[in-house]
């Protein structure tokens, strides 16, 4: 015997597939418009964890939306991916975006800080100890 099946009283209703398939098909030409239509140019060595902090506190009134929210996300530091997944965009765009940024000085890139150049824990310990006694 196997038990009853539940149904739902009002099935969710999902918009026809045609629909979903124009939208797919226009993000790609969005993109490209975004980028600056393939020029093909340098890109900034960007990795998912370099740190993008803006240097400027409003955007310029003749950037692209895309960097103008870029600009007010990195007021603090923001890894790459973060701002990549803020912005719904994927990585290979955002270094274009924030190549532009950094060529206008509008942005700065900082390595992350590496785990082996903090101090040791035992040694922080230590020290903390040592303060302790006096």
């Amino acid at each position: 015997m196997t038990p009853p099946q539940r149904r739902r009283r009002h099935p969710k209703e999902e918009p026809p597939e045609p629909v979903k398939a124009a939208q797919d098909e226009r993000i790609p030409e969005r993109l490209y418009v975004l980028t600056g239509g393939g020029e093909g140019g340098e890109r900034a060595a960007l990795d998912l964890v370099t740190l993008i902090v803006a240097n400027a506190d409003a955007p310029p009134p003749n950037s692209q939306p895309e960097q103008s929210a870029l600009l007010r996300l990195c007021k603090a530091p923001l890894s790459v991916a973060e701002i990549s997944a803020y912005l719904n965009l994927p990585f290979s765009v955002v270094t274009v975006l924030l190549t532009e940024l950094l060529a206008a000085e509008l942005v700065q890139a900082r390595a992350p800080i590496v785990r082996s150049a903090l101090p040791d824990r035992s040694l922080l310990e230590a020290v903390m100890h040592g303060l302790q006694k006096l």
